[in-house]
């Protein structure tokens, strides 16, 4: 088995934990300020539309250069594109307590994964990306208060 490893936005570390179903997934409780587990990867999660989608605001590479790029794109016209401020997470549809169909993007690899995003708490969410099924990593994200 191959894992690639998701570490620009710490999502190499990852945690896997079942969310509990009581929660509610609206965009409403999702929207706001979240720390991946590792390289203080900060993500803004916004709505869009009838969907939620996020943006990459900060990290540890980020922090030591604003300009830093994405290098690692496969589409090599992209690789210009700022990392800050780059909308990593989007296409997601509301699935009973969780957001599902949706993707995230890696720019430590230039990949992009499928991914479901599921409240786990008022401050938690899990945050599951798949190459493919079942090749899969869920980790753990904090809200920034």
């Amino acid at each position: 088995m191959h894992f690639v490893k998701l570490t620009t936005l710490g999502l190499g570390s990852a945690l896997i934990a079942a969310a509990s179903p009581a929660l509610a997934a609206d965009a409403g409780s999702l929207v706001g300020s979240w720390r991946t587990p590792a390289k203080h990867g900060v993500i803004e999660i916004e709505r869009c539309g009838g969907s939620i989608c996020g943006k990459l605001i900060s990290s540890e590479n980020i922090l030591k250069n604003p300009d830093l790029k994405d290098v690692n794109n496969k589409d090599a016209a992209k690789r210009d594109r700022r990392l800050k401020g780059l909308q990593i997470l989007g296409g997601f549809k509301q699935d009973g307590n969780a957001w599902s169909g949706g993707s995230i993007y890696n720019p430590e690899d230039g990949g992009t994964y499928k991914a479901t995003i599921t409240p786990a708490g008022a401050d938690t969410l899990k945050l599951k990306g798949c190459i493919v099924w079942p090749l899969c990593k869920t980790q753990t994200w904090t809200r920034i208060k």
